[in-house]
């Protein structure tokens, strides 16, 4: 892989800044053989968990740990993303190797975790051109993230000791009530109320289609790619439970802004769904029918879902900002997209 193609740190922001010997000292009661202090370069996302990387003289390391500020009361749960990705990785092993937990939080401030980091490419909101991928790789590569979403959903989670991660059926109802009370909480007084749509989902929910692993946050820049393009591996476990596969979809292709989407979705987009070769939503959701037998009869249910739950998403990070929890000035105007939000969820309503 070219080196300019692979993802790289940058410098720590201030406010996300850490006692880089503290680590160090607890994190060589855990791993035999670290030399010297490493150097510290922070990810540019990082929107939700925060993500370093721990770069020592034969050794590259990757640090997870919460955001400061305003943090709904279940996310941001380091030891279950540890957990989730320890257990999965001899039967599924698109994901990093866990290297050790710290639930000390007079290391740093709060409990995180360490890995391996993957080598590897990670796209995101451009297609790079020295990749030279016409359509039909790009078809490839689309697909290949769409059945690895698949094996995913056809992981034995009794095997792999996951089966209390979940609450088991009822999934639907739950996610329904879970976002309206989160979106409530999060709402201040720049943003719409959702109130509409949220009636409009409660009312119109189906059962569970089934239970299976979801990763709930499953996106290109999410996955990382090897130098011949096929899936190596898949990041932030932050949201993964046991859930029902259809919501998962539906959340998934939220995220999946196509070249024929109005100009304010595109600014929105963060991957390179729009360009020649890569499936459309459609496409996507006979795909994952065809290939899993599930039906999509009700899919408007699932694509208001995937809006609404995305909008509270953002408003959660919004209202991070609007406390002064971050001061990240990519979180500014994310209100705006609050609304624009709740206008979507009214169309495929039909209201």
């Amino acid at each position: 892989m070219k080196e300019e193609l692979i993802d790289t740190a940058g410098a720590v922001r201030d406010e996300d800044a850490f006692d880089v010997a503290a680590v160090h000292d607890w994190l060589s009661t855990q791993v035999n053989g670290l030399v010297g202090t490493p150097i510290v370069r922070q990810f540019p996302g990082g929107a939700s968990n925060l993500t370093y990387q721990l770069s020592y003289p034969d050794r590259e390391l990757i640090l997870r740990r919460p955001p400061g500020g305003h943090r709904a009361a279940s996310a941001h749960d380091m030891h279950r993303e540890f957990r989730v990705q320890s257990g999965l990785k001899p039967v599924f092993p698109y994901v990093p190797t866990m290297v050790a937990f710290c639930a000390d939080e007079s290391v740093i401030g709060s409990d995180f975790y360490v890995m391996e980091k993957l080598e590897g490419l990670i796209l995101r909101r451009d297609i790079p051109a020295e990749l030279e991928l016409g359509p039909a790789g790009l078809r490839g590569l689309c697909i290949d993230m769409i059945d690895k979403l698949i094996e995913l959903h056809q992981v034995d989670i009794e095997a792999v000791g996951l089966t209390d991660l979940g609450k088991g059926s009822g999934y639907v109802s739950r996610q329904i009530e879970g976002w309206s009370d989160r979106y409530r909480k999060a709402r201040t007084e720049n943003v719409p109320d959702f109130e509409e749509v949220m009636a409009w989902l409660s009312a119109n929910q189906p059962d569970d289609v089934g239970t299976c692993l979801i990763h709930n946050d499953y996106r290109f820049d999410n996955i990382v790619f090897d130098d011949d393009l096929d899936v190596l591996g898949i990041l932030d476990w932050e949201m993964a439970t046991l859930g029902d596969p259809l919501m998962e979809l539906g959340a998934t292709l939220t995220y999946w802004v196509q070249a024929d989407d109005d100009d304010f979705i595109q600014q929105l987009r963060r991957q390179p769904t729009h360009v020649p070769g890569m499936l459309t939503r459609a496409e996507i959701i006979d795909y994952y029918s065809r290939t899993t037998g599930l039906p999509v009869d009700n899919w408007t249910f699932y694509e208001v879902y995937g809006i609404f739950r995305l909008a509270g998403i953002i408003q959660q990070l919004y209202r991070r900002f609007h406390d002064g929890g971050t001061h990240n000035p990519v979180f500014k105007d994310y209100w705006m997209f609050v609304s624009y939000l709740e206008w979507r969820c009214k169309e495929a309503m039909g209201a």
